[in-house]
C-alpha cells in the first residue's frame, strides 16, 4: 500500500529550514518543494516520461514568487498532459520555441520579406513608392510589433489621421499593401488568419475626378493645336 502523503501547508513551507544537504517536501501527486542549503526553495514536478517510463523532474519555479496554489495548478496542467501521453518538458520547450518565433516575426521583418518578393513583380518606381510609404506611415508605428499582435483596431488608429487629412488615396493603398503583407504571413505559416481583411471599409473611398469631355465646337481647335489631318481617323486628347 503506497505511503500516504500529507499535503503541504503554508506553515510547513515557512518552517522548512535549509540543511547541509538539499531535501524535498512532498505535496502529493508528484509535486515537491526542494529546499537547498542556501535557503532557496524550488517547486518540482516528478513524473514518468510517456512510453519510456523514465522518471524525471520539471521545474515549476521558485518560492516566491510561485505560491503553493500556483504550483498545484501547474502540477494539474502537467498531469493533464501526461494523461494524453504528452511529455510536459517537451511541451514546454515547443511552446517557448513557438513564442520566440512569434515575437521575432515583427511586422517590420515580415514586410521586408514581402517587399523582396514584391520587387520581382512590380516596376522599380512602384516598388520604391510602396517601400517609401510603408517606411513613412506604417513601420515607424507598427514595425516593431509582433505581427500576431497587429489587429484591425491598431491599424485603423494609424490610418485615421491620414484619412482626416483627406489622404484617402494613400489610405487605400496602405490598406491594400498591409493586407498583402498579412496574407503573405498567413501563407508563410507565421499567423493563422488575416485580421485586417476588411479595414479598407472603415474609410471613405477616394473621389475620382474624370477628365472633362470636349464639346463638338472645341474639336477644330484641338485639331489645330495638334496639327491633325481632319480627314484622318484620330482621337483628340485634352492637353
Amino acid at each position: 500500500m503506497p505511503k500516504r502523503i500529507t499535503p503541504l501547508s503554508s506553515t510547513a513551507i515557512t518552517q522548512a529550514k535549509p540543511k547541509a544537504k538539499e531535501y524535498n517536501l512532498a505535496d502529493g501527486h508528484g509535486l515537491y518543494l526542494r529546499v537547498k542549503p542556501n535557503g532557496a526553495k524550488l517547486w518540482l514536478f516528478n513524473y514518468q516520461k510517456p512510453y519510456t517510463k523514465q522518471r524525471t523532474n520539471i521545474s515549476l519555479g521558485t518560492l516566491p514568487p510561485v505560491s503553493l496554489a500556483q504550483a498545484r495548478l501547474g502540477r494539474e496542467k502537467f498531469r493533464a498532459l501526461l494523461s494524453e501521453d504528452i511529455d510536459p518538458r517537451e511541451h514546454r520547450a515547443a511552446e517557448r520555441k513557438e513564442k520566440a518565433s512569434a515575437y521575432s516575426n515583427t511586422l517590420e521583418n515580415v514586410a521586408a520579406k514581402w517587399l523582396k518578393l514584391k520587387e520581382e513583380s512590380v516596376s522599380d518606381s512602384y516598388y520604391k513608392k510602396i517601400s517609401n510609404r510603408l517606411n513613412k506611415y506604417i513601420l515607424p508605428k507598427l514595425g516593431k510589433l509582433p505581427i500576431h499582435k497587429v489587429d484591425a483596431v491598431t491599424a485603423i488608429d494609424v490610418f485615421t489621421p491620414l484619412a482626416n487629412e483627406g489622404k484617402l488615396e494613400t489610405v487605400k493603398k496602405l490598406c491594400q499593401w498591409v493586407n498583402e503583407i498579412m496574407v503573405f504571413a498567413v501563407n508563410s505559416g507565421v499567423i493563422y488568419s488575416n485580421p485586417l481583411s476588411g479595414i479598407g471599409k472603415a474609410f471613405n473611398a477616394p473621389k475620382t475626378t474624370n477628365l472633362p469631355t470636349l464639346k463638338p465646337d472645341q474639336l477644330p481647335e484641338c485639331r489645330f493645336a495638334f496639327n491633325i489631318d481632319p480627314l484622318a481617323p484620330h482621337i483628340c486628347i485634352e492637353h
